[in-house]
């Protein structure tokens, strides 16, 4: 009898990868822009982003969810903005404080990065929130990135606030997930934002804390 054996994670992620980044190439310009408004009003209507005073994000590429008008906005409403600089030859990247997006030049993968030696390199993150990028996320809370591990990295030292954005169609109902797979605490579409709280330890169980999905907010549909 033939052995059934479990499909290899890192295969699966690549197919899924390939999926969305070709599903968001598909997207019109003018529907991309319209999704794109609609995150940012959403991401900046939570109390998480009124109250921070640093906001951490992600450069948005040609196929993401838009930051360039959130990090002119948060820089308006009189924020902190800081953004990745990846360090050449490790998985691993440094925050430094942007003050426009003139201080940006394209570096790492052609994305646009700060100058670690011209923009100060933040190491004290608090009164923070910190914008996932993500070719999909889960209604469980997980986040399909690029597989190079350097969110994962970063969020496995990180204690404020992570918000995810998406589209919509690009979510699953469950994604592949590993055991250094991290979970957001919040993720943002256009159509809805959604809360994963963590769920409190039992007593005498040495278990790592869970998130589990809270109430939708907004017009949510499952069956993405």
């Amino acid at each position: 009898m033939e052995r059934v054996t479990k499909p290899d994670i890192r295969l699966v992620k690549k197919e899924l990868r390939d999926r969305m980044k070709e599903l968001r190439r598909n997207l019109p310009p003018a529907d991309k822009a319209a999704k794109d408004a609609a995150i940012l009003n959403r991401v900046t209507a939570l109390p998480e982003y009124q109250k921070a005073r640093l906001l951490l994000t992600y450069v948005s590429t040609a196929i993401e969810v838009d930051t360039h008008a959130l990090i002119a906005r948060a820089l308006a409403d009189g924020k902190r903005v800081a953004v990745p600089y990846c360090i050449p030859g490790k998985t691993e990247m440094l925050f430094c404080q942007i003050g426009g997006m003139e201080d940006l030049s394209p570096g790492t993968f052609g994305v646009l990065e700060p100058n670690p030696e011209l923009q100060p390199v933040l190491t004290d993150f608090s009164h923070s929130i910190c914008i996932l990028p993500g070719l999909s996320f889960d209604l469980q809370g997980y986040r399909l990135g690029y597989g190079k591990g350097y969110y994962d990295r970063f969020l496995s030292k990180y204690h404020g606030v992570n918000i995810g954005v998406c589209y919509n169609v690009c979510l699953k109902p469950l994604l592949p997930h590993g055991r250094y797979d991290k979970m957001v605490a919040i993720l943002a579409t256009e159509k809805f934002v959604k809360r994963f709280v963590p769920q409190p330890v039992r007593p005498n169980r040495n278990k790592p804390v869970r998130r589990r999905a809270s109430r939708p907010e907004g017009d949510f549909h499952g069956r993405r």
